[in-house]
């Protein structure tokens, strides 16, 4: 009995600790001890095709939504630290319970940029995976990202079409829909892309480029830029890239403005 008795205030005097600091959050409150809301991780409004809603919500909506999910261990510090770290650090990413707020353009580069993720290991979290066995994502899954990632809900634009390349465009464009992966100077999920120009592929010291990318001999001209930015798994299969620039008109702005860009 007074050994069970001792047990017992041992284990009080651990949990209750754990319990109460979990009340504190150092990286942010994430919302995992308030009640579950009422309304789905995806609204329902929101425009995506069944199978990837589906996939998106099994696999990602625990951190990447307004309605995070967590089993019991929630409740203990340190670890709602690092699940709360975690959540927030994936909605900054984006949110899918916001999908709807992202212009088309935010919503084509945040697709390509899962399936980045995804084919690299990257996502799901490895930490996430061990807890979640079912969130591995499966090479049907990576097909069915793909597939969305590299169709487009962007209406066409023929304001400009026929327009000679406008690098000032190209800028805008870069601003817009290229930062997400990419930095003139730094390295992100992408090469830093100063003086990409007339570069050969693959050549930025201590960038882990795909193995499709470090076996190309391809310099890094206009007809590359435009093939590979109109469909880069077609031009370098295997690659990580699955962004794309569908229109003719905003490639050859990039392009140009890529080309002025200095090293």
């Amino acid at each position: 009995m007074r050994l069970a008795h001792m047990a017992s205030w041992a284990l009080a005097l651990t949990v209750t600790p754990s319990l109460l600091l979990a009340r504190v959050h150092p990286f942010g409150d994430a919302g995992l001890t308030r009640p579950a809301a009422a309304w789905a991780r995806i609204p329902p409004q929101t425009a995506m095709p069944p199978e990837v809603r589906n996939l998106l919500d099994a696999k990602c909506a625990d951190c990447h939504s307004s309605t995070p999910h967590a089993p019991l261990y929630r409740n203990f510090a340190p670890v709602s630290w690092l699940l709360e770290r975690d959540i927030l650090k994936a909605r900054a990413q984006f949110n899918l319970s916001a999908w709807n707020r992202y212009t088309p353009e935010q919503q084509e580069t945040l697709r390509a940029k899962m399936v980045a993720q995804v084919r690299s290991g990257a996502m799901p979290l490895p930490q996430y995976r061990l807890i979640h066995w079912n969130a591995s994502i499966t090479p049907h899954d990576l097909q069915v990202l793909t597939a969305w990632a590299r169709s487009s809900s962007m209406p066409e634009d023929t304001s400009q079409t026929g327009s000679p390349a406008d690098a000032a465009r190209g800028r805008a464009i870069f601003e817009k829909r290229c930062t997400g992966c990419h930095s003139l100077t730094k390295a992100h999920e992408g090469p830093p892309l100063a003086g990409v120009y007339g570069r050969h592929i693959g050549s930025v010291p201590g960038f882990p480029y795909s193995a499709a990318l470090r076996s190309s001999n391809v310099v890094w001209d206009r007809l590359s830029l435009d093939l590979w930015l109109t469909e880069p798994q077609d031009f370098i299969p295997n690659s990580d890239m699955d962004f794309r620039v569908p229109r003719a008109q905003e490639r050859r702005d990039l392009i140009a403005y890529l080309q002025q860009v200095p090293r």
